[in-house]
Protein backbone atom coordinates (compact mmCIF):
# COMPACT_ATOMS: atom_id res chain seq x y z
CA UNK A 1 0.00 0.00 0.00
CA UNK A 2 2.88 2.35 0.83
CA UNK A 3 4.39 1.77 -2.62
CA UNK A 4 1.06 2.62 -4.25
CA UNK A 5 0.82 5.98 -2.47
CA UNK A 6 4.46 6.76 -3.26
CA UNK A 7 3.73 6.20 -6.96
CA UNK A 8 0.65 8.42 -6.79
CA UNK A 9 2.64 11.15 -5.01
CA UNK A 10 5.39 10.89 -7.60
CA UNK A 11 2.91 11.28 -10.45
CA UNK A 12 1.36 14.32 -8.78
CA UNK A 13 4.79 15.89 -8.30
CA UNK A 14 5.70 15.77 -12.00
CA UNK A 15 3.38 18.66 -13.07
CA UNK A 16 4.54 20.73 -10.09
CA UNK A 17 8.20 20.21 -10.99
CA UNK A 18 7.50 21.07 -14.63
CA UNK A 19 5.71 24.31 -13.67
CA UNK A 20 8.60 25.25 -11.39
CA UNK A 21 11.03 24.72 -14.27
CA UNK A 22 8.92 27.00 -16.49
CA UNK A 23 8.89 29.70 -13.82
CA UNK A 24 12.41 29.48 -12.41
CA UNK A 25 14.78 28.33 -15.16
CA UNK A 26 14.16 31.32 -17.48
CA UNK A 27 15.28 33.66 -14.70
CA UNK A 28 18.86 32.52 -15.30
CA UNK A 29 18.78 33.73 -18.91
CA UNK A 30 20.30 37.14 -19.61
CA UNK A 31 17.97 39.65 -21.22
CA UNK A 32 20.92 41.63 -22.62
CA UNK A 33 22.90 38.84 -24.27
CA UNK A 34 22.50 37.77 -27.90
CA UNK A 35 22.87 34.00 -27.82
CA UNK A 36 24.67 32.11 -30.57
CA UNK A 37 24.06 28.56 -29.31
CA UNK A 38 20.66 26.91 -29.37
CA UNK A 39 19.82 25.48 -25.92
CA UNK A 40 18.51 21.92 -26.14
CA UNK A 41 16.94 22.21 -22.67
CA UNK A 42 15.06 25.45 -23.30
CA UNK A 43 14.09 24.26 -26.77
CA UNK A 44 12.49 21.21 -25.13
CA UNK A 45 10.78 23.44 -22.56
CA UNK A 46 9.48 25.71 -25.32
CA UNK A 47 8.14 22.89 -27.49
CA UNK A 48 6.59 20.90 -24.65
CA UNK A 49 4.81 23.93 -23.17
CA UNK A 50 3.51 24.81 -26.65
CA UNK A 51 2.13 21.29 -27.00
CA UNK A 52 0.32 21.64 -23.67
CA UNK A 53 -1.06 25.05 -24.69
CA UNK A 54 -2.34 23.57 -27.97
CA UNK A 55 -4.32 20.92 -26.06
CA UNK A 56 -5.74 23.40 -23.54
CA UNK A 57 -6.86 25.84 -26.27
CA UNK A 58 -8.23 22.97 -28.40
CA UNK A 59 -6.17 23.80 -31.48
CA UNK A 60 -6.14 21.17 -34.22
CA UNK A 61 -3.26 21.39 -36.70
CA UNK A 62 -3.89 20.43 -40.32
CA UNK A 63 -0.43 20.33 -41.90
CA UNK A 64 0.29 19.56 -45.55
CA UNK A 65 3.58 19.37 -47.46
CA UNK A 66 5.84 18.19 -44.63
CA UNK A 67 7.57 15.97 -47.17
CA UNK A 68 8.92 19.17 -48.77
CA UNK A 69 10.98 20.14 -45.72
CA UNK A 70 14.71 19.96 -46.57
CA UNK A 71 17.09 17.84 -44.53
CA UNK A 72 19.45 20.72 -43.77
CA UNK A 73 19.00 24.28 -42.57
CA UNK A 74 16.75 26.77 -44.37
CA UNK A 75 14.95 30.11 -44.24
CA UNK A 76 11.23 29.73 -43.51
CA UNK A 77 8.88 32.45 -44.80
CA UNK A 78 5.15 32.72 -44.18
CA UNK A 79 2.20 35.07 -44.08
CA UNK A 80 1.33 36.52 -40.68
CA UNK A 81 -2.18 36.79 -39.17
CA UNK A 82 -1.94 36.27 -35.42
CA UNK A 83 0.40 36.14 -32.44
CA UNK A 84 -0.20 32.40 -32.47
CA UNK A 85 1.51 32.04 -35.88
CA UNK A 86 5.13 31.68 -34.69
CA UNK A 87 4.12 29.59 -31.67
CA UNK A 88 2.34 26.94 -33.72
CA UNK A 89 4.95 27.11 -36.47
CA UNK A 90 7.89 26.38 -34.18
CA UNK A 91 5.87 23.48 -32.78
CA UNK A 92 5.21 22.01 -36.24
CA UNK A 93 8.88 22.50 -37.14
CA UNK A 94 10.16 21.38 -33.73
CA UNK A 95 12.62 18.92 -35.29
CA UNK A 96 14.14 21.74 -37.35
CA UNK A 97 14.71 24.18 -34.44
CA UNK A 98 13.18 27.31 -35.95
CA UNK A 99 14.35 30.63 -34.50
CA UNK A 100 12.15 33.56 -35.51
CA UNK A 101 13.14 37.14 -36.16
CA UNK A 102 10.64 39.11 -34.10
CA UNK A 103 9.86 42.52 -32.68
CA UNK A 104 11.60 43.51 -29.46
CA UNK A 105 8.35 43.56 -27.46
CA UNK A 106 8.02 39.78 -27.73
CA UNK A 107 11.25 39.34 -25.79
CA UNK A 108 9.71 41.15 -22.82
CA UNK A 109 6.92 38.57 -22.40
CA UNK A 110 7.39 37.02 -18.92
CA UNK A 111 9.29 33.71 -18.94
CA UNK A 112 8.68 32.94 -22.63
CA UNK A 113 10.52 36.05 -23.78
CA UNK A 114 13.66 34.79 -22.07
CA UNK A 115 13.22 31.25 -23.38
CA UNK A 116 12.95 32.29 -27.02
CA UNK A 117 16.03 34.49 -26.57
CA UNK A 118 17.97 31.46 -25.29
CA UNK A 119 16.78 29.49 -28.33
CA UNK A 120 18.47 32.06 -30.62
CA UNK A 121 15.35 34.02 -31.58
CA UNK A 122 16.39 37.49 -32.72
CA UNK A 123 14.92 40.95 -32.20
CA UNK A 124 14.91 43.31 -35.16
CA UNK A 125 14.97 47.11 -35.09
CA UNK A 126 12.49 48.13 -37.77
CA UNK A 127 13.30 51.80 -37.42
CA UNK A 128 17.07 51.47 -37.92
CA UNK A 129 18.22 49.95 -41.24
CA UNK A 130 21.78 49.50 -39.99
CA UNK A 131 20.66 47.49 -36.95
CA UNK A 132 18.25 45.51 -39.12
CA UNK A 133 21.14 44.60 -41.42
CA UNK A 134 23.09 43.32 -38.39
CA UNK A 135 20.17 41.06 -37.50
CA UNK A 136 20.07 39.68 -41.05
CA UNK A 137 23.81 38.96 -40.90
CA UNK A 138 23.45 37.31 -37.50
CA UNK A 139 20.59 35.13 -38.76
CA UNK A 140 22.68 34.00 -41.73
CA UNK A 141 25.57 33.18 -39.40
CA UNK A 142 23.35 31.04 -37.14
CA UNK A 143 22.23 29.06 -40.18
CA UNK A 144 25.79 28.63 -41.46
CA UNK A 145 26.87 27.41 -38.03
CA UNK A 146 24.06 24.81 -38.12
CA UNK A 147 22.52 26.09 -34.89
CA UNK A 148 18.99 26.82 -36.13
CA UNK A 149 16.84 27.37 -39.17
CA UNK A 150 15.41 30.88 -39.27
CA UNK A 151 11.78 31.95 -39.60
CA UNK A 152 10.71 35.37 -40.81
CA UNK A 153 7.55 37.15 -41.93
CA UNK A 154 8.19 39.18 -45.11
CA UNK A 155 5.14 41.34 -44.33
CA UNK A 156 6.94 42.57 -41.21
CA UNK A 157 3.76 42.69 -39.12
CA UNK A 158 0.42 40.96 -38.60
CA UNK A 159 -2.26 41.43 -41.24
CA UNK A 160 -5.38 41.96 -39.14
CA UNK A 161 -7.60 41.84 -42.24
CA UNK A 162 -6.01 38.54 -43.33
CA UNK A 163 -4.77 39.88 -46.67
CA UNK A 164 -1.12 39.88 -47.68
CA UNK A 165 0.63 43.15 -46.83
CA UNK A 166 3.59 44.51 -48.85
CA UNK A 167 6.74 42.40 -48.50
CA UNK A 168 10.15 43.50 -47.26
CA UNK A 169 12.43 41.90 -49.85
CA UNK A 170 15.56 42.37 -47.72
CA UNK A 171 14.73 39.36 -45.53
CA UNK A 172 15.61 37.04 -48.41
CA UNK A 173 19.23 38.14 -48.11
CA UNK A 174 19.44 35.77 -45.15
CA UNK A 175 19.05 32.75 -47.44
CA UNK A 176 21.40 34.22 -50.04
CA UNK A 177 24.12 34.92 -47.47
CA UNK A 178 23.74 31.51 -45.80
CA UNK A 179 23.34 29.74 -49.19
CA UNK A 180 20.35 27.72 -48.03
CA UNK A 181 16.89 27.12 -49.54
CA UNK A 182 13.77 29.14 -48.79
CA UNK A 183 10.78 27.15 -47.54
CA UNK A 184 7.50 28.88 -48.39
CA UNK A 185 4.44 28.19 -46.24
CA UNK A 186 1.07 29.70 -45.47
CA UNK A 187 -0.92 29.65 -42.26
CA UNK A 188 -4.66 30.22 -41.82
CA UNK A 189 -7.06 29.94 -38.91
CA UNK A 190 -4.92 31.36 -36.11
CA UNK A 191 -6.90 34.60 -36.26
CA UNK A 192 -9.91 32.63 -34.93
CA UNK A 193 -8.25 31.17 -31.81
CA UNK A 194 -8.98 34.12 -29.52
CA UNK A 195 -12.65 34.00 -30.56
CA UNK A 196 -13.07 30.26 -30.06
CA UNK A 197 -11.28 29.65 -26.78
CA UNK A 198 -11.97 27.94 -24.46
CA UNK A 199 -15.08 26.09 -25.62
CA UNK A 200 -14.75 25.75 -29.39
CA UNK A 201 -12.07 23.92 -31.32
CA UNK A 202 -9.96 25.86 -33.84
CA UNK A 203 -8.52 24.22 -36.92
CA UNK A 204 -5.28 25.84 -38.09
CA UNK A 205 -4.12 25.06 -41.62
CA UNK A 206 -0.39 25.07 -42.32
CA UNK A 207 0.62 24.39 -45.91
CA UNK A 208 4.27 23.95 -46.83
CA UNK A 209 4.07 25.00 -50.45
CA UNK A 210 7.45 25.23 -52.09
CA UNK A 211 11.19 25.01 -51.57
CA UNK A 212 13.26 27.51 -53.55
CA UNK A 213 16.77 26.17 -54.15
CA UNK A 214 19.94 28.05 -53.18
CA UNK A 215 21.05 28.01 -56.82
CA UNK A 216 17.89 29.85 -57.90
CA UNK A 217 18.28 32.33 -55.04
CA UNK A 218 21.86 33.18 -55.98
CA UNK A 219 20.80 34.00 -59.55
CA UNK A 220 17.87 36.21 -58.51
CA UNK A 221 17.42 39.65 -57.00
CA UNK A 222 15.68 39.80 -53.63
CA UNK A 223 12.82 41.74 -55.24
CA UNK A 224 12.33 38.90 -57.74
CA UNK A 225 12.38 36.30 -54.99
CA UNK A 226 9.88 38.37 -53.01
CA UNK A 227 7.48 38.53 -55.97
CA UNK A 228 7.83 34.78 -56.56
CA UNK A 229 7.13 33.92 -52.91
CA UNK A 230 4.19 36.30 -52.79
CA UNK A 231 2.68 34.60 -55.86
CA UNK A 232 2.91 31.16 -54.20
CA UNK A 233 1.22 32.47 -51.05
CA UNK A 234 -1.54 34.33 -52.87
CA UNK A 235 -2.39 31.27 -54.98
CA UNK A 236 -2.73 29.10 -51.87
CA UNK A 237 -4.57 31.57 -49.67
Amino acid sequence: MMIFWCIILGILCIPAVYILMLLICPLFISTKKEYTKNSRFFRWLLNSSTGIMRVILRIKLDVTGKENIPDGRFLLVSNHRSNFDPILTWYVFRKQDIAFISKEANFRIPFFGRMIRRCCFMAIDRENPRNAAKTINHAAELIRNDEVSVGVYPEGMRSKKCVLLPFHAGVFKIAQKAQVPVVVMTIAGTEKIHKNRPFRKTVVHIDILKVISPEHLQKSKTSEISDEVRKYMEENL
